[in-house]
C-alpha cells in the first residue's frame, strides 16, 4: 500500500475530531466558560499548537461538527503560529549589531547554543569584507547592546576576563 493510501487509512473524520495529513483537531469543552474550543496538534507532539474558541452550533449546546474548510484554515492557522514561534526562538538566540570601527562597518554578532545542560554562546566580530576579526565564548546571558559591541571593538576584542 502505498504511503499516501495508508495515510488516508489512518485519517479519522468525526464530528469533534479529525486527523489528517499530519494534524489533529479536537473539539473539547471550553473549561472558562459553557462554550468549545479546538486543540490543533501536530503529530508527535505532546501540546497542541493552537488552541482557540470554537463555534456553537445550531442548539446552541454543542459544538457545530468540524469539516474540510475549517479542518484547512485550524491547520494553515496552526502552521503560522508555528511560524512565528520559531521566528521569535531564532530572534531569542541569535543577534547583530553594526557599529563603526575606525570609519568601517563591523558587525558583532552574539549567537546563544541551548542546552538544559551546557548552554553556550559565541560573540563574532565580523567586517564589511566578511573577514573574521573575533570569535569568543561568552557566557549564554550575555548582554549584547550597541555600547557592549562598541567596548569590546574599541578594547581590541578581548576575551572575557582579558579586558
Amino acid at each position: 500500500m502505498s504511503e499516501e493510501l495508508q495515510q488516508e487509512a489512518a485519517s479519522v473524520f468525526e464530528d469533534r475530531l479529525w486527523h489528517h495529513n499530519g494534524w489533529e483537531a479536537r473539539v473539547i469543552k471550553n473549561e472558562d466558560d459553557d462554550g468549545w474550543a479546538v486543540a490543533m496538534t501536530q503529530d508527535g507532539q505532546a501540546e497542541p499548537s493552537l488552541v482557540g474558541p470554537w463555534t456553537m452550533g445550531r442548539d446552541k449546546k454543542n459544538p457545530k461538527p468540524l469539516d474540510v474548510s475549517a479542518f484547512n484554515t485550524l491547520v494553515k492557522t496552526a502552521h503560522e503560529v508555528m511560524r512565528r514561534h520559531e521566528q521569535h526562538l531564532a530572534a531569542q538566540l541569535h543577534k547583530d549589531i553594526q557599529i563603526l570601527v575606525n570609519g568601517s562597518r563591523v558587525t558583532v554578532s552574539l549567537d546563544i547554543e541551548p542546552d538544559e545542560d551546557n548552554p553556550s554562546a559565541t560573540l563574532t566580530a565580523t567586517a564589511e569584507d566578511g573577514n573574521e576579526l573575533a570569535k569568543v565564548r561568552v557566557r549564554p546571558d550575555h548582554s549584547l547592546s550597541r555600547a557592549s559591541a562598541q567596548r569590546w571593538a574599541e578594547a581590541g576584542y578581548p576575551r572575557p576576563g582579558e579586558d
